[in-house]
């Protein structure tokens, strides 16, 4: 039996656009995620997390 995609969502960072399983290649694609508003954000989630784990002293080198 084939796997239900119907609920994953992308965002295309190779055409700034939120697309649906069937899209461009994992290389160019952030997600899943389950909703198309949650796909939308995709880059703003990447930039919050990028945030606190600049801040995380686990992941910060610097003295």
């Amino acid at each position: 039996m084939a796997e239900d995609h119907s609920n994953e969502w992308f965002y295309c960072t190779k055409h700034n656009t939120v697309e649906p399983y069937q899209g461009c290649s994992a290389g160019d694609r952030l997600g899943p995620y389950t909703s198309k508003e949650e796909a939308a954000r995709a880059l703003e989630k990447v930039e919050e997390r990028n945030e606190a784990w600049d801040k995380d002293p686990r992941w910060n080198d610097e003295d």
